[in-house]
């Protein structure tokens, strides 16, 4: 059997759906709801094609190909309703791609793993960070007007932290030879054109939770997304020219809450984009709860014991994730 795809003839084989046929052809079609080998259902529709032959548009990665289909994935039409469909993902999308004081900080310091370090009791760790972007003993802050601590989230909930303090007192802790820096190393230079998600305001409900959950020693929230390492959607929005979300944040999840699954496998109800993935690939594990657009993945308790790590491998958004103990 041949179809047509971007008007090239092409064998389709039995059984075989649009986005694996055209993949054999060299055509790259994005997906969120898919992973090869996963079972899976069409939900995100970032897939989306259209057969010519109909006019219809299809989601690709569970559309079987059929005789006298003519594929288009590339027009203009076809990359405006995925583009669509993504803005739609992502005003559902509560969380900081990267934490706000890292993304302004002149010297390129990875603010939050610092102060990360420092909750941690690893100040050996955070001095390393520091001397990699400072000229030690020489310490900039002094003569910086810290967008660091104007851009931090935990200043929308009371009062910023102090960074500037904390990289004194950690660099006070050792002389620039206690731990070998690395010389030449590039500084970390977080990526403007990256796209990059916001979590929205806070409610008061959530800067009371804040205030009163958030309790470690430097008062950072630690907004970074742990997942955004490998982050699909973000890929995704990034392929599409996306940097900003387009809509206001629709969601009412809570913000920055954790939920522990199981050993270093944590998920973030609010990053979820409800592909259902985790559901269709845990045996009496994760569920839907609800219906519509009210619908949530959640995951009883009596169920998280049946749950794999791994499984944190299958999210698109970082909303399922894995941290080293």
């Amino acid at each position: 059997m041949y179809i047509r795809i971007n008007n090239r003839s092409v064998e389709a084989l039995p059984g075989e759906t649009v986005i694996e046929t055209a993949e054999r052809l060299g055509c790259v079609i994005p997906s969120l709801c898919r992973v090869k080998g996963a079972e899976h259902r069409a939900s995100c529709m970032v897939c989306a094609v259209k057969n010519c032959a109909n006019g219809q548009i299809i989601p690709s990665c569970t559309t079987v190909v059929t005789e006298g289909m003519s594929i288009d994935t590339e027009s203009r039409e076809v990359l405006l309703i995925r583009s669509l469909s993504l803005e739609l993902l992502l005003s559902d999308h509560r969380a900081d791609c990267e934490a706000p004081c890292s993304q302004v900080c002149p010297q390129g310091l990875d603010i939050e793993r610092v102060l990360l370090h420092c909750d941690e009791g690893h100040y050996d760790k955070a001095f390393h960070l520091i001397s990699r972007s400072f000229a030690l003993p020489e310490l900039p802050c002094d003569a910086c007007r810290a967008p660091c601590e104007k851009a931090c989230r935990r200043g929308t909930v009371d009062r910023a932290v102090a960074i500037r303090s904390v990289i004194k007192e950690v660099s006070g802790m050792f002389t620039p030879g206690a731990v070998a820096p690395e010389n030449g190393a590039p500084k970390r230079k977080p990526d403007a054109n990256l796209f990059y998600s916001r979590p929205g305001r806070f409610s008061d409900k959530e800067k009371e939770r804040l205030i009163s959950t958030v309790t470690a020693p430097s008062r950072c929230l630690h907004c970074a997304c742990a997942g955004r390492k490998g982050c699909r959607l973000r890929a995704c929005a990034d392929a599409c020219g996306i940097r900003r979300p387009r809509y206001g944040v629709s969601s009412a999840l809570p913000v920055m809450t954790r939920e522990h699954i199981v050993g270093t496998l944590w998920f973030e109800q609010a990053k979820c984009i409800r592909c259902g993935l985790c559901v269709y690939n845990s045996d009496n594990g994760f569920t839907f709860k609800g219906r519509g657009f009210g619908m949530q993945v959640m995951i009883p308790e009596e169920n998280k014991n049946n749950v794999k790590e791994d499984l944190a491998d299958l999210c698109p958004t970082g909303a399922l994730y894995r941290v080293s103990s």
